[in-house]
């Protein structure tokens, strides 16, 4: 082995692998709410089809089955960005900090650098 100042192990220490359980937890969550949007959808499309055909009550169900429908895809979407932040994909944007927005540029002067001077 060599000796000096750069002498040492040119591996780091193994990071032992872990099971992300909120990540999964999300992972189900997003499974269910695509689910049931699928359905709603389906049960909508139902309703549409029976009010259209005359019963006076489905337009209610038609009415409730597309907001669940919409809440479910709401609420998908919403873990979606809940996953992607477990993961360190995405960063929370109150987490950054104000040195990292580019600063903003000075108004420009028409004619270019030759008129300036």
């Amino acid at each position: 082995m060599a000796t000096g100042k750069r002498a040492g192990s040119r591996r780091g220490t193994k990071q032992k692998a872990s099971f992300n359980t909120p990540a999964l937890g999300l992972a189900l969550a997003i499974t269910a709410c695509l689910i049931a949007w699928g359905y709603l959808v389906y049960l909508a499309i139902d309703f549409g089809t029976s009010a259209r055909a005359g019963e006076s009550g489905a337009w209610g169900f038609l009415a409730l089955a597309s907001l669940g429908a919409v809440a479910c895809l709401f609420a998908g979407l919403l873990f979606v960005s809940r996953l992607l932040r477990a993961l360190g994909i995405t960063t929370d944007p109150s987490e950054s900090s104000p040195e990292e927005a580019p600063a903003p540029t000075a108004a420009r002067q028409p004619g270019g650098r030759r008129a300036a001077r």
